[in-house]
């Protein structure tokens, strides 16, 4: 906090880092070749949604452009609303997927609405065809798995293990107590 904050009484939020989501691509490697989970071809990204004429021109504007960039890759989006707003990404080249869900959370940001962001969600299988998600927290600037185990239940140890796994390639949330579960996840 520094000495306008007090003088004004205000905190400033720390902003989201959307460059640490790009080393997503990176691992994608290892996680089809080492951990052999693949990309269901589906993303999303979530966010808290105002219904302002500026976040929804936003919001209008931003749709446009990455279905006609999807129009052109063979993907799609589609939107959803399931407590919060979602914008779904589908598309078989998984650099397509990130690329995409970068744009629409740097262009959210870019309208002054980057602390609506709340995650972008990349959906796995593992070779029982079982759900894995990575989770990438827009506020802490950090990325976390979800490994579903059934009805309201989820398998930490996988979790634990993923991220020993892939602690030296992504930007892993340190406080486990932060990994929380989206349960009901649209993708």
């Amino acid at each position: 906090m520094g000495l306008f904050d007090v003088l004004s009484g205000k905190r400033k939020l720390k902003q989201p880092a959307p460059d640490r989501l790009f080393a997503m691509s990176t691992a994608y490697v290892t996680l089809q070749t080492e951990l052999e989970l693949q990309s269901r071809g589906v993303a999303g990204i979530v966010f808290q949604a105002l219904e302002t004429h500026d976040f929804t021109e936003i919001l209008r504007d931003m749709e446009e452009v990455v279905r006609s960039s999807a129009a052109d890759t063979g993907g799609k989006v589609e939107s959803a609303e399931f407590g919060y707003r979602w914008m779904i990404l589908r598309d078989e080249d998984f650099d397509d997927l990130v690329v995409g869900v970068n744009a629409v959370g740097t262009e959210i940001q870019a309208g002054g609405y980057g602390d609506r962001l709340l995650a972008s969600v990349f959906a796995f299988e593992d070779a029982q065809k079982r759900p894995v998600y990575f989770i990438y927290n827009y506020k802490r600037g950090a990325f976390y798995p979800f490994v579903p185990a059934g009805e309201k239940s989820r398998d930490n140890e996988r979790e634990l293990r993923l991220k020993a796994q892939l602690g030296h390639e992504l930007p892993f949330e340190p406080e486990l107590e932060r990994w929380f579960p989206l349960w009901d996840i649209p993708i």
